[in-house]
């Protein structure tokens, strides 16, 4: 149960927020909806927002998802693992990588990723833990990823997903 109640799933006000909600989750609420629609200008910036960051970034879909379920591990936001897990099996991630994740705070299993993977992973987990990250860390995931749109695309993903689970966490907000 969450912090606060749901708002309810048949919520029609505002419709225009609603109904933009809807339309981007394919016709339903989810429960990280239905807290955020207690602020309706909140829920539609947020609607724009990780729609854009979810649907419009040349950064490829693996990567992204290999970076939110790292976030989702790391800030024990279930809720954002549940739903982004099978988002990365989809994207080409591996049930052996998302093992991996779930052992991440023992450290990270190299041999379950190859080295962009792994550039990816240890930028998202120093950006997570430290907010700064090394040098040498922002340079190898510079060179591996060989696109600086992608670079920027990525610390973006990382520090969006970073904001979707504190809130998920704040409110403990549970998967439908």
């Amino acid at each position: 149960m969450a912090r606060i109640d749901y708002q309810p799933l048949d919520l029609a006000q505002p419709a225009s927020i609603v109904d933009a909600i809807r339309q981007r989750r394919g016709g339903r609420l989810l429960n990280l909806d239905r807290i955020l629609l207690y602020s309706p200008p909140l829920a539609q910036a947020w609607n724009g927002f990780m729609g854009a960051v979810r649907t419009q970034l040349s950064l490829p879909a693996k990567l992204r998802e290999l970076a939110i379920c790292v976030v989702a591990k790391l800030n024990g936001a279930e809720y954002e693992f549940h739903h982004h897990a099978p988002e990365y099996l989809k994207a080409g991630g591996s049930e052996a990588q998302l093992r991996a994740l779930g052992a991440l705070q023992d450290g990270l299993d190299a041999t379950a990723f190859d080295a962009l993977e792994r550039a990816v992973v240890e930028l998202t987990l120093e950006l997570t833990r430290k907010v700064r990250v090394s040098e040498e860390t922002f340079a190898q995931a510079r060179r591996s990823l060989n696109d600086d749109r992608q670079l920027v695309e990525l610390v973006g993903v990382i520090a969006s997903y970073n904001m979707v689970s504190r809130v998920l966490v704040a409110f403990d907000i549970q998967a439908e």
